[in-house]
């Protein structure tokens, strides 16, 4: 099958690398081009990457700007993006206008009415806001992921629905990796944890909601509980470990409560796509799971590996469940959705 050909934005940060590491022998993707920063434009990622242990995929290719023109003129059908939110925004709605397929971590879109926060295990049905953003621009549309922790955390509320969800409490402690390459600095995270993390806590609240919400003719109504965040950085490399309180008209019971969760499948598992965990959610027996140094990886082989989000501690009591989670941010909370996106996208015939 000939495969589609795809670039990177942003190729030299923490989720553009994941991006490229997970697209090297991708079986329907192809990478044509690479952009980042104009202080990388000419160089190989060699040259810009530093040495951290580990291969350095498309490590001889040669950074290009970040110019929706230059990457239409090379027949991109698609585009994974992991620019920083201030520059995102106009790329992406250019490319858009060029007929090009968007699939985006950065923020700027995921208010945006016609534009989804696509899940393809979660809200694969929301996809249909894309086919419509594809109407319209001549096959260009933006799809964007979600936040790292709203990711763990709708995946985790999705099979819970059943008990009819009237409020959410979660609390985050995220991993320095969610800052970016620059990340916190050693002295201000060495032996602490930050209670604060700008504009997290509301990306979670609004976020969390769009994506549970109802498709109508319109766009996406907001689900219809409550919402309410606290996060933390904490000094953990990778994996965002979440605490979540869920008030429940229904009574539940912990037993009946992990077998929602571990059984859960959904579009991307009846379709056999490359990078859809065979079990979207797995149920930790352990007291003392999940754990980010045991668990971030949890999801399989290959490109499933990280894709998973790990369940544990489940509590039941009073209209309550209570729980931990455990998410791979920079895999099932950034580049690995994004991707399984697009596969969901391919396996509709957005991308043809």
């Amino acid at each position: 099958m000939k495969r589609i050909p795809v670039a990177v934005m942003g190729a030299t940060g923490l989720v553009g690398l994941e991006f490229l590491r997970r697209l090297e022998d991708h079986p329907l993707f192809r990478v044509v081009a690479l952009t980042a920063s104009p202080r990388s434009i000419g160089k190989t990622l060699s040259e810009i990457l530093p040495r951290e242990g580990r291969a350095i995929p498309f490590s001889e290719e040669r950074v290009l700007p970040t110019d929706p023109d230059l990457l239409a003129s090379r027949g991109v059908r698609a585009v994974f993006s992991a620019l920083p939110t201030v520059q995102a925004g106009e790329v992406e709605s250019r490319l858009r206008e060029r007929g090009v397929g968007v699939f985006t971590n950065a923020s700027c879109h995921r208010t945006d009415p016609d534009v989804p926060i696509l899940m393809a295990d979660i809200n694969p049905d929301h996809l249909l806001l894309a086919k419509r953003q594809s109407e319209a621009f001549n096959g260009g549309f933006i799809v964007a992921g979600p936040n790292c922790s709203t990711a763990g955390v709708v995946s985790a509320l999705r099979p819970l629905e059943r008990w009819r969800i009237r409020g959410v409490v979660a609390s985050t402690y995220q991993s320095l990796s969610g800052a970016g390459r620059k990340g916190v600095g050693a002295l201000q995270i060495l032996d602490n944890l930050i209670p604060f993390i700008p504009g997290e806590e509301e990306k979670m609240e609004r976020e969390s909601r769009k994506i549970l919400g109802p498709l109508v003719s319109t766009g996406v109504l907001s689900a219809p509980w409550s919402l309410f965040a606290r996060c933390c950085r904490a000094a953990v490399t990778h994996g965002h470990l979440i605490s979540l309180v869920v008030e429940t008209e229904e009574e539940a019971d912990e037993e009946n409560v992990a077998e929602a969760l571990s059984s859960y499948r959904s579009a991307p598992q009846r379709l056999g796509l490359p990078s859809a965990p065979p079990h979207p959610l797995v149920v930790c027996p352990e007291e003392d799971r999940p754990q980010p140094r045991l668990d971030r990886e949890a999801g399989g082989e290959g490109l499933a590996r990280g894709m998973a989000v790990t369940v544990g501690r489940i509590r039941c009591r009073e209209g309550r469940i209570s729980l931990f989670l455990l998410v791979n941010n920079l895999v099932r909370g950034a580049a690995g959705t994004c991707l399984l996106n697009a596969e969901l996208a391919a396996a509709e015939g957005l991308l043809v």
